[in-house]
This record gives C-alpha cells, sequence and structure tokens, in this order.
C-alpha cells in the first residue's frame, strides 16, 4: 500500500507528489485524462513578485514563497533531469489606460515596494526605450516589475513527471477516479476502472472537477470551471522582451520569437471550446499593444478551465470528517504559480509537521 494516492496530475498534484517522494513517502499520482494537460499546460506560465513577510495575510505568504521557490526548482528540476523548464526572469511590464487603473496600479506597486519589491514608474519615453516594439501610447502609466519571471507550462509539466519517476512516483494517466469508498470516519479507497486503489493518504487536486470528485464523499466544496482562451503567434523574431500586462490579459514572449496573448475568464461550464468572439478580442489586444503581430502567423489557440474559487483563495488542508484526506485546489489563475509553495505546506500538514504557513484562511467550509 502507498503512503500516499494523489488524484489529479496537473501541476499542483505533480508537484505535491515530488515534494512527497523526495521526503520519503511512496506516492502514486492517477489522472482522468494525459498528466498535465488541463489548466496546467494551457496557461502562460507568469511569475509575477512577491515578498514573504511574516506579518502579511497568508495567502500573501505563499505568494512570497512561490515566489522564492521558482528560481530554486528549476534549477533542481534541471540537475535532477537534464530538462529546462524555461525558467526565465525576463521582467513585466503593467500598463494602465483609465483613472481607475492608474490608480489601482499606483496602489498595488506602492504596496510592493513596501515589503521590498523593486516596482519602477515608467514615463513614455523610457517605456519606448525598455520595449521599442510597443505601439505609442500603449498606456497612460507603466510600471516596470524587473523581477518578474516566466515559464515554459509544457516543459515545466515534463520536467515535474521526469522527476517524480526518478524519486520513484508511480504516476497512472487515463485512470479516473469512479468512485470513493468512505469507511470509520476515513478514506478507505478510490474505486477506479484498474480497481480499487488504496493508501495511507489520500489528497485531491484534480482542478475544476474537484468539486464534483467529492460529491462522491458527501462533501460540497465550490470549485468552478472558469474558461480561459488563449492564442499563440509566431514571430521571426521576439517583438518583446518583458511580459506586457494590462488588467487580466497580458502578452508573453518566448525566446523562439513565439508570443502568449490570453485570456478571457468565462462561466461557461465544463466547455473547453474556443469561441471566434473571444479569440478576435484577443487579437485585437495583442495587435494594438504590439503591432508587429499584425504580420505575425496565429499558430495556435485553446481554452482551458480554470479552478475558481468562490473568495479567490484555494482550498488547502484536511477534508472535514476525513481524518486521512486532504484537498489543495481552487487557485484558479495562480496554479503554476502557487505550485511549488501548495507542494511545501501540504507536504509538511500531511507528513504531520506544522506547516510554515498558517492553513486555517484556507480551509473547506471557510
Amino acid at each position: 500500500m502507498d503512503d500516499v494516492l494523489i488524484i489529479g496530475g496537473g501541476v499542483i498534484g505533480l508537484s505535491l507528489a515530488w515534494e512527497l517522494a523526495r521526503q520519503g513517502r511512496t506516492v502514486q499520482v492517477i489522472d482522468r485524462g494525459e498528466l498535465g494537460r488541463e489548466a496546467s499546460w494551457a496557461g502562460a506560465g507568469i511569475l509575477p513578485p512577491a515578498a514573504f513577510k511574516a506579518d502579511d495575510h497568508p495567502a500573501e505568504q505563499l505568494r512570497g514563497l512561490a515566489c522564492r521557490l521558482h528560481g530554486q526548482w528549476a534549477e533542481r528540476l534541471r540537475r535532477e533531469t537534464g530538462l529546462d523548464n524555461g525558467y526565465r526572469r525576463c521582467g513585466g511590464l503593467y500598463l494602465a489606460r483609465t483613472a481607475g487603473e492608474r490608480a489601482a496600479l499606483a496602489a498595488w506597486a506602492a504596496l510592493l515596494r513596501e515589503d521590498g519589491v523593486a516596482m519602477e514608474s515608467l514615463t513614455d519615453d523610457a517605456l519606448g526605450q525598455l520595449e521599442p516594439g510597443l505601439a505609442p501610447g500603449a498606456g497612460t502609466a507603466a510600471v516596470l516589475a524587473p523581477e518578474e519571471a516566466q515559464l515554459r507550462n509544457p516543459w515545466h509539466l515534463q520536467a515535474l513527471a521526469a522527476a517524480c519517476q526518478r524519486a520513484g512516483v508511480r504516476l497512472a494517466p487515463l485512470t479516473p477516479a469512479e468512485e470513493l469508498v468512505v469507511r470509520d470516519g476515513e478514506l478507505a479507497a478510490v474505486h477506479t476502472p484498474r480497481g480499487p486503489l488504496h493508501a495511507r493518504q489520500f489528497c485531491f487536486t484534480s482542478g475544476a472537477w474537484t468539486g464534483q470528485l467529492l460529491r462522491h464523499a458527501g462533501l460540497s466544496l465550490a470549485i468552478l470551471p472558469i474558461r480561459g482562451q488563449m492564442v499563440l503567434f509566431r514571430c521571426s523574431q521576439p517583438p518583446l522582451r518583458r511580459i506586457v500586462n494590462e488588467g487580466s490579459r497580458y502578452l508573453v514572449p518566448r525566446e523562439d520569437g513565439r508570443v502568449l496573448a490570453g485570456s478571457t475568464e468565462e462561466d461557461v461550464g465544463f466547455d473547453k471550446r474556443t469561441t471566434d468572439e473571444a479569440l478576435a478580442e484577443l487579437v485585437a489586444f495583442a495587435r494594438g499593444l504590439v503591432p508587429a503581430l499584425a504580420a505575425a502567423q496565429i499558430e495556435r489557440t485553446w481554452a482551458g478551465l480554470r479552478p475558481g474559487s468562490l473568495d479567490g483563495m484555494p482550498y488547502l488542508g484536511r477534508l472535514p470528517g476525513l481524518a486521512n484526506a486532504y484537498v489543495a485546489a481552487g487557485h484558479f489563475r495562480t496554479g503554476l504559480y502557487l505550485s511549488p509553495a501548495t507542494a511545501v505546506v501540504m507536504s509538511q500538514l500531511m507528513r504531520g509537521e506544522p506547516p510554515e504557513i498558517d492553513l486555517s484562511p484556507f480551509r473547506v467550509g471557510r
């Protein structure tokens, strides 16, 4: 019998599996589809800057811990697997257009400066010098975050899966959880097409599908699938060097000339189809900011389902009424970003250690 069965093989599940295996636990990961092919794969890999402060809210501490860990994990993954996950500290620009957006951007930048995060307000001339590929007047206010980083989602997931296998984690894609067997206040087994799977502990990291799964155990978890659509441009050379953020939309340049444009937020249930209207809006947004993209090939479009919670924070902790079952889901747009920090604190909790971040604000039923 394994020590831990993880139900959900996205970036949260694979990260937790790797962390637990590194701490000496035997782990199996199952997933209803291919590993890491849902929201984890569909995102852009933006890693905003953050600082860890002991007096911050736990949600901010989780961000700070994640920011600190990403560079360490990228190096460890490269060392253990030989794979590059695309981690680069490329810097990020934040643009605002309206008076309200300018005020919100200035307040956010001021808070980060107080925490010791570098944030530099830019004039129009300075913005044009930093990113000459941007359209003139791209924003009426701009802030540079030089510590912002990115990674390549598919590369990161490939490296995580390889690291898990090297650490002895058993990976079982195309193995959906069909039924949960509860006995005497514990989760006794998870039934799959391969038969029942047993473990000493279980953790649900099933993204947007977590709420559906837990209903089999009589638990209610308010996680909603929120569709996000994406456009990938291919250029002969990178038209940008830095990530560009404007509200909830962004452009992410890759070193090979590709540029990701995203993303939408649509409450449409479990529908992953793209729509002509949303894609046209993203294309117009991207080409409006970077005129060179008008001549760029649209290489691919896709959509993913983010696991949204009602208050925007993930569910992290033990499941009520089940002594040996846990959940780490509901990260919405920050799953890949928060994945190493989530793995560390959940591993601490499941191994009986005090988590370095207070998890009570993330509890189920809050």
